[in-house]
């Protein structure tokens, strides 16, 4: 049966510094996902489960794979790669590129900063025959990579974002993939602060960071930008700001210049109108649940890992928080198994589900034990301490 139970001790922590409602933001994108990547906390959603043309926002998955070939040592920075007319062909077409010509022997790292700085549809075709043989061969590692990490609404052609019908991606999947590679590959997170590269002084005029937050002073460190006719203007962009980092992804813009101005509102709202609290600490106890047929009546419920939550800034509304779970918990019971559900309400959020754990062993009791603790359980109900949802 499930029970819930309203928790007044942390609903006093998370509300020290008094919380309200945030300023609410009406961004003119297509579509929107900010995201505070500290806390995991949703601060903003907008058409972001629709699948929609990424342009080269996407060659961030072919860099995710660059770099898990980086990390399992099957490349090194200094291995080349030999540039095929396949992979200048979308240059002649007018594609965004590093200058490769056939022929060239460049680097991983040269690709990595061509891929990343020029946004080069050639430096991604030459990597994904580098690590797949052809640039099909690669679409379906994609694919493979994508259902790995649980991208829902992705469906990859090609290795640079080229239009294509199956080239798709929702926001939420490309601040999920972002987010992985933040946490994932934080040795090579530098080449997305890099702002300006220029593979053998061939592209004087290309070598600057597409990224319009790079430069701003507001913490901004990477991601991708990206834009065609279909999928307009569109950028995954982080920023970090005293230890607390936030994602914004934003597509169907109408100009270049929207696309900065609304990123930059996007990262200072965020920061500006919510903050993180620490709530308490891994393993103090925040509740109690009822056990039944233990050598004890009752186990405490206390969060696994150090937990903070993130609230608006400015005063008067209350956060609330209430614990949910089987009742009454069976025993036997291993301390650190999750046993229960913190969810945390407040305005202008999403609701937070946060696990909780035994924090104790409750072992399986003797008859007189278990006869004395399920009388006490019965009690219980019968008082109506517990509230049946």
């Amino acid at each position: 049966m499930m029970f819930s139970r309203l928790l007044a001790p942390v609903l006093l922590i998370v509300t020290l510094g008094a919380a309200h409602s945030a300023a609410a933001f009406d961004t003119i994108a297509r579509s929107a996902y900010v995201v505070d990547v500290t806390t995991g906390t949703v601060l903003l959603s907008k058409n972001a489960d629709t699948p929609e043309p990424p342009a080269s926002m996407s060659k961030l998955m072919t860099v995710d794979l660059l770099f898990q070939a980086l990390a399992d040592g099957r490349v090194k920075m200094t291995d080349t790669a030999t540039v095929s007319p396949d992979a200048v062909r979308l240059t002649h077409l007018g594609g965004s590129t590093m200058y490769l010509k056939v022929g060239d022997r460049p680097t991983i790292k040269q690709l990595i900063q061509g891929i990343i700085v020029n946004s080069g549809n050639d430096a991604c075709v030459a990597v994904a025959e580098k690590l797949a043989g052809t640039e099909s061969a690669f679409a379906k590692m994609m694919n493979a990579k994508a259902k790995e990490l649980g991208l829902k609404h992705s469906e990859f052609a090609n290795a640079s974002g080229w239009p294509n019908p199956h080239q798709l991606m929702s926001m939420h999947d490309l601040a999920m993939l972002a987010m992985h590679i933040i946490k994932t590959y934080p040795q090579y997170y530098h080449f997305f602060g890099e702002t300006e590269y220029d593979y053998d002084d061939r592209a004087p005029g290309n070598r600057f960071n597409r990224n319009p937050l790079l430069g701003l002073g507001i913490g901004a460190d990477g991601m991708k930008t990206g834009h065609t006719v279909a999928s307009g203007y569109g950028l995954v962009g982080t920023a970090k700001r005293d230890g607390r980092r936030v994602l914004v992804v934003l597509n169907g813009l109408p100009t270049e210049q929207s696309r900065g101005t609304e990123g930059e509102k996007l990262i200072n709202w965020a920061f500006g109108q919510f903050s993180i609290k620490e709530v308490a600490k891994k393993g103090q106890v925040l509740a109690e649940a009822p056990v039944w047929m233990g050598d004890a009546s009752q186990v405490g419920l206390a969060p696994a890992k150090d937990l903070k939550l993130l609230v608006p800034v400015v005063g008067g509304s209350q956060v609330s928080a209430k614990v949910i779970y089987d009742a009454p918990l069976k025993a036997p019971i291993k301390a650190g198994t999750k046993v229960a559900d913190l969810v945390v309400s407040a305005p202008g959020l999403q609701d937070r589900t946060i696990p909780l754990v035994a924090a104790s062993t409750v072992r399986r009791g003797g008859v007189t034990k278990r006869l004395t603790t399920a009388a006490a359980q019965l009690f219980r109900q019968v008082a109506g301490q517990a509230v049946n949802m």
